[in-house]
C-alpha cells in the first residue's frame, strides 16, 4: 500500500478500534494530509520513506507557516500516532518519532472560579420554571463529577444510581467511569425527575436532560446557558462548561484530594494531565503552610 492508503487504514483504527470522536479524527486527519503534502514533494511513497529527517523536515516546515509550539506539538502527536501504528502493522521496523523532541509548550494555568462563584452560578437559575429545574440540575451534577459537557449532554436516563451517590459517565474513546455525586447535586437532579423533566420529554427520548424541543442539548446550547447564568450574577471572568470541570479538580485538591483520585473522577488516561490542577492549588497550599506552621514566620 502507498502512504494514502496506510494513512486511511489508521483513520479507520482510530474510527473503529479507539473509537475516538469524528472531530478527532477529523484533526488527524488535516495533519496527516500536511505530512502526506510534505512527503509527495520529497519524493516519499511508502511508509519506509517516512524517516526521522523528514519528519525533522516536517516540524521545520511547520514553523514556517507560522505554527506555534502547542500546534506542532499537536501535529507531531499526529505523526507519532501513525508511525506507532506503522510499526505495530511491521510496514516499517523501527519508529522514525523516537529521537524527535517534542517541542516545547508553555502549559496555560486554567481559569476557574472561586468557591462563592461557584455558589452563586449554581444557584442563579429559577426554580419555579421547568427549564430552571433542568439548568440547576444540570450545572449542580456537572460541578459535583467533574464532567465534560459533551459527557454531561449525553447522559441517558438510568445513568444515576440515587442509593449508592455515582453517576455512570461514557467519556473519551467510549470509556465509562464511575464518579461519586453528593446529595445536593442528587436532590436538584430528583427534583428535575420530578418536576421538570415530563415538560419537554416525549417517549423517544433517552437522554437524561432534555430541550424544550425535546432531544438533548448540544454541546453548544448549554455554553451559552452558563455563560448567561455567570453574568447574571456578576461572574465576568472568562467562562465556559469547562470552567465548571477545572473548578471542580481545584477545589478538590486545595481541599486535600489525593492526585490519583481526581484523575479517576476526571476520567484522565495520563496523570500529567490532572498535575495541572496541582500548580493552581499551590497558592493555597503555601497560605496554609504560613497560616499553621509554627516556624513558617
Amino acid at each position: 500500500m502507498d502512504l494514502h492508503a496506510w494513512v486511511d487504514a489508521y483513520l479507520d483504527y482510530l474510527r473503529i478500534e479507539r473509537a475516538l470522536s469524528r472531530n478527532t479524527v477529523e484533526s488527524y486527519s488535516r495533519d496527516l494530509g500536511k505530512l502526506l503534502a510534505l512527503a509527495e514533494e520529497q519524493g516519499a511513497k511508502t511508509p519506509k520513506d517516512i524517516d526521522t529527517p523528514l519528519v525533522s523536515v516536517y516540524l521545520v516546515e511547520l514553523g514556517k507557516q507560522g505554527l506555534g509550539a502547542r500546534s506542532a506539538a499537536r501535529h507531531l502527536s499526529a505523526v507519532r500516532g501513525f508511525c506507532r501504528f506503522l510499526v505495530r502493522e511491521k510496514a516499517i521496523s523501527t519508529d522514525p518519532c523516537v529521537l524527535i523532541d517534542r517541542p516545547r509548550t508553555r502549559r496555560k494555568l486554567p481559569i476557574w472560579l472561586d468557591e462563592q462563584e461557584v455558589d452563586r452560578l449554581l444557584d442563579a437559575p429559577d426554580e419555579s420554571t421547568p427549564r430552571g429545574i433542568r439548568d440547576r440540575a444540570m450545572l449542580r451534577l456537572m460541578y459535583a463529577a467533574g464532567l465534560r459537557v459533551s459527557e454531561l449532554v449525553g447522559l441517558r436516563l438510568g445513568a444515576v444510581d440515587f442509593r449508592a451517590g455515582i453517576v455512570k459517565v461514557t467519556g473519551k474513546g467510549g470509556k465509562s467511569r464511575l464518579v461519586p455525586v453528593g446529595e445536593v447535586a442528587l436532590d436538584a437532579i430528583q427534583t428535575y425527575l420530578e418536576m421538570g423533566r415530563a415538560h419537554h420529554a416525549t417517549e423517544k427520548d433517552t437522554v437524561l436532560f432534555v430541550s424544550p424541543r425535546g432531544g438533548a442539548l448540544t454541546r453548544q446550547g448549554f455554553w451559552k446557558l452558563v455563560v448567561r447564568y455567570a453574568r447574571g450574577v456578576g461572574i465576568m471572568k472568562p467562562i465556559s462548561p469547562h470552567k465548571l470541570r477545572h473548578s471542580f479538580a481545584t477545589h478538590l485538591l486545595r481541599h486535600g484530594a489525593d492526585l490519583r483520585a481526581v484523575q479517576a473522577m476526571l476520567g484522565h488516561a495520563d496523570i500529567g494531565t490532572t498535575e495541572i490542577y496541582t500548580h493552581v492549588a499551590d497558592d493555597h497550599v503555601r497560605r496554609v503552610y504560613r497560616e499553621t506552621h509554627p516556624r513558617a514566620r
